[in-house]
């Protein structure tokens, strides 16, 4: 028997409220607190550090662990559950999805964090493994976006349950931004930013420290262009301006791709460099697509032979009579060997989203730590300031040691003789507390010497960290400094190379060997091969007599046509001329050393010749 439900009644002091509302106004409230949520903490970096706060939150709270790059590494599941427990608690699937993106020197121009295990490979085809079986630390670079953080250099912050601290913005030591690129799709905005080079980057800022009213053409003989991690060439800069200037423009970048001799008797080209994002395999899966669909004419095959010792290797054999630089121009326009890079340089800026260009992300960056140094300056600055009034304080009683002993045993307690010190040498309190707990053992005549030393010094190094303080110059010469010795420790050549426009157009060469005159050559021992020129070949008797492999046939064909071949035993067989390797074009006596044999064309049977 079923269960009768009952309702209990509400207490006599409940009273009902029905509240109305406008159900537009409430939509749009609800909706903007959701997209702010989304572009402020989600989807879009900060200009300054140039990270989202994912990214920071990883690196902060790596930091805190202390996974130093000279120190072991832990497991990636540790590191994903200490930051969605104390600081970003949207799931470990996007904590972990970040922090392998950063560590993948593919994706990242300056990793950030030190991958030991399967981070995944280019394009995604080889997905990365599970948080408990790899490990990370921070990387050498990651060092650099901390530095100086416990300096009061940048403001911190409750996270999301007040327990814990966490860092508005990362004092970042080098334009994170600009020299790794992000990517993030907000409430009615988007960003897309390529990396770039940081030696470039680095040299344009400290350019702008000098000269604040360079242009942005001025800056872009500094950064050329984009410095993708996984080089390739990018084809055409009008795009590339544009984005400088304005923080919008697009540009291709094509795949590195050289012909080489695949086989013996085929041409192939080799690909060593894909455009950023894309994976071998996406390129192979497209072509046999191609293929299939009879609508790209030329492959014979495609093989990916990328290891990790010597890095990305594609060949894809080409057919004989098909022209390699042709079939690449295929390529170009049908498969993902080419790709196009919408720049939308959109960023916070004082919490707002706001679209920039070189000239801006740069400015940005450079009053972000031009406050980093200050504030640190500043931090140091008092820092050496309560160790010199420490110091002189000991000094003093040092000088007169003896009536500093008089005083302690002539005092009732600890607070009379503090008091008495005081008042005698005309220190102050924290000065008379630091002698008190001074050790016997350090009042010695060398200490005193140590301790004249220390002072000295102390001087020195406040004057200098006045000066910075005081004068806008010492803080922009130094925050340049800095750069550059960022610049000389992780600076690498340019990977990515810059075109103005694509070259000749290949797309005009026919795709195909033309069906030209030539004659088919066979040797004494079995060779066989063509030539372009449709000249009669003459033997000498000289070479019939002293050479051991002699042209013992030249049959006139064309390139794209056949040529009969009869065996010893009276059979008939065909053979396709294009199928032949081809000699060099020289005027001298064919040399058929680079033929091939004929029975690498021709099934003959047993003692058929």
């Amino acid at each position: 028997m079923a269960r009768r439900s009952t309702k209990t009644p509400p207490p006599d002091d409940f009273e009902e409220k029905i509240l109305d509302i406008d159900v537009v106004d409430e939509m749009q409230g609800s909706f903007l607190e959701y997209a702010y949520s989304v572009i402020y903490s989600r989807a879009l970096p900060d200009a300054r550090d140039g990270m989202k706060p994912v990214h920071r939150r990883i690196v902060s709270q790596m930091n805190e662990m202390g996974l130093r790059p000279d120190r072991g590494y832990v497991k990636c599941a540790r590191v994903v559950g200490e930051v969605m427990g104390k600081l970003h608690p949207h799931g470990d699937a996007s904590i972990y999805d970040a922090l392998v993106r950063m560590a993948q020197p593919f994706s990242m121009r300056l990793p950030l964090v030190d991958g030991h295990g399967n981070f995944g490979s280019l394009g995604n085809d080889d997905p990365p493994a599970a948080m408990r079986y790899t490990e990370c630390r921070m990387a050498d670079a990651t060092s650099l976006m901390t530095e100086a953080i416990d300096e009061d250099t940048v403001d911190f912050q409750s996270n999301y349950d007040g327990q814990e601290r966490e860092p508005a913005v990362l004092p970042a030591a080098y334009p994170n931004l600009l020299v790794n690129g992000v990517s993030g799709i907000a409430v009615g905005m988007a960003t897309n930013m390529p990396p770039h080079n940081l030696g470039e980057v680095i040299a344009a800022a400290r350019h702008l420290i000098k000269h604040p009213g360079a242009d942005v053409e001025t800056l872009m003989r500094f950064v050329p262009g984009p410095d993708l991690p996984t080089g390739g060439r990018i084809v055409g800069l009008t795009g590339i301006k544009d984005a400088y200037t304005a923080g919008r423009g697009s540009f291709k970048i094509r795949a590195t791709v050289s012909v080489e001799n695949v086989t013996a008797r085929r041409k192939g080209l080799v690909v060593t460099e894909l455009p950023f994002t894309v994976g071998p395999e996406k390129v192979i899966a497209k072509i046999k697509d191609l293929v299939s669909a009879k609508k790209l004419q030329g492959i014979a095959d495609v093989k990916d032979l990328t290891d990790r010792a010597h890095g990305l290797r594609l060949v894809i054999e080409v057919k004989n009579g098909f022209v390699p630089e042709a079939v690449l121009e295929q390529l170009y326009k049908l498969t993902p060997m080419e790709e196009s890079f919408g720049i939308n340089n959109v960023a916070l800026v004082d919490g707002q989203p706001l679209t920039l260009g070189l000239k801006e992300l740069l400015e940005v960056y450079l009053d972000h730590r031009f406050e980093v140094v200050r504030r640190r300056s500043e931090f140091r600055r008092t820092k050496r300031r309560d160790r010199l009034h420490l110091v002189e304080g000991l000094i003093v009683a040092l000088l007169d040691i003896d009536e500093v002993i008089r005083i302690i045993r002539d005092s009732d307690n600890s607070a009379q003789a503090k008091e008495r010190l005081m008042a005698h040498f005309s220190l102050s309190e924290i000065q008379t507390q630091y002698i008190l707990d001074t050790p016997l053992r350090r009042l010695t005549r060398f200490d005193r010497i140590e301790l004249e030393s220390e002072r000295d010094k102390l001087n020195g190094e406040i004057d200098a960290l006045t000066a910075i303080l005081e004068s806008d110059a010492e803080l922009r010469k130094l925050v340049s400094s800095e750069l550059a010795a960022v610049a000389k420790k992780f600076g690498t050549d340019r990977r990515t190379v810059l075109l103005e426009s694509a070259g000749s157009q290949i797309a005009s060469v026919p795709l195909e060997v033309a069906d030209d005159p030539c004659r088919v050559l066979l040797s004494s021992t079995g060779l066989l091969a063509r030539t372009a020129n449709a000249e009669p070949v003459e033997i000498s008797e000289d070479a019939r007599r002293t050479k051991h492999d002699v042209i013992v046939s030249a049959v006139a064909a064309t390139a794209r046509g056949d040529v009969g071949a009869v065996t010893s035993t009276g059979r008939l067989l065909r053979l396709s001329v294009i199928d032949l390797p081809q000699l060099p074009d020289t005027h001298a006596e064919p040399n058929l050393s680079g033929g091939a044999q004929i029975s690498e064309f021709l099934t003959l049977e047993a003692d058929e010749t």
